[in-house]
């Protein structure tokens, strides 16, 4: 297993845990926890916190997106995997470091998180919702095409 794909489980390990808590658990504690025991080998451990302080710092905003993109689902009825799992692809698509992460990498390392981790048809809904939010980023960069005069 890659370091970031490890450090990727043990952010969504946590952010679940928090979740699951009603987000009044001591998130960084939580991490500690889950890093000690999940990745003793895991030599940089600061894309997990990377992953874990930036879903924090932008929940409202990756929730919202969350909303509107799947509106058949309200946020509280998804599995708090999944709900996780979108939270990390999210944070990684709309605010990590594309160079570092491609968005279609990004998409996958999520799909295969909520395969590891959901149920049965978490990857597809994982897929899904990340794949409308990739269109629309694509959508919005790609400049308009000018007409040859």
């Amino acid at each position: 297993m890659s370091s970031r794909h490890l450090s990727r489980s043990i952010a969504m390990q946590s952010l679940y845990e928090w979740d699951f808590f009603g987000k009044k658990i001591d998130l960084t504690k939580t991490v500690e926890k889950n890093l000690k025991e999940f990745g003793p080998g895991l030599e940089d451990q600061s894309f997990t916190w990377q992953l874990v302080t930036g879903v924090v710092q932008h929940l409202q905003e990756i929730d919202e997106i969350i909303e509107k993109t799947a509106p058949e689902w309200p946020l509280n009825q998804i599995s708090i995997v999944d709900r996780n799992v979108l939270r990390i692809g999210l944070f990684e698509l709309l605010y990590g470091n594309k160079e570092a992460v491609p968005p279609k990498v990004a998409i996958n390392e999520a799909i295969e998180l909520a395969k590891s981790f959901g149920g049965e048809n978490s990857g597809k809904f994982i897929n899904g919702v990340l794949g409308a939010v990739y269109k629309e980023i694509e959508r919005s960069e790609t400049p308009p095409s000018k007409p040859i005069p």
